[in-house]
């Protein structure tokens, strides 16, 4: 069975790349019976998700603004074109 730091070592290295399959067993055996590690991998879970989440509003383009020039002409064409 795996020790705790080869577990965290695991945990970790599977946010970045895919175990293999004896690496998810022994992941996963270990995770039963250690509440320690199964705190890690939770906590790791966790701030993995709340980065992608961030990183996504992160990279969100600038909402586009319209200068008050095109704003006043909008304005105008729309009072012009009522009955």
């Amino acid at each position: 069975m795996l020790s705790c730091k080869e577990t965290s070592l695991l945990v970790s290295q599977s946010l970045d790349r895919r175990l293999a399959w004896r690496e998810r067993i022994a992941l996963r055996m270990h995770l039963l019976v250690c509440g320690a590690c199964r705190s890690f991998a939770d906590q790791a879970a966790f701030l993995r998700t709340a980065v992608r989440r961030f990183g996504r509003r992160a990279n969100a383009p600038e909402p586009l603004r319209l200068s008050q020039d095109a704003r006043e002409r909008i304005a105008r064409e729309l009072r012009d074109k009522q009955p």
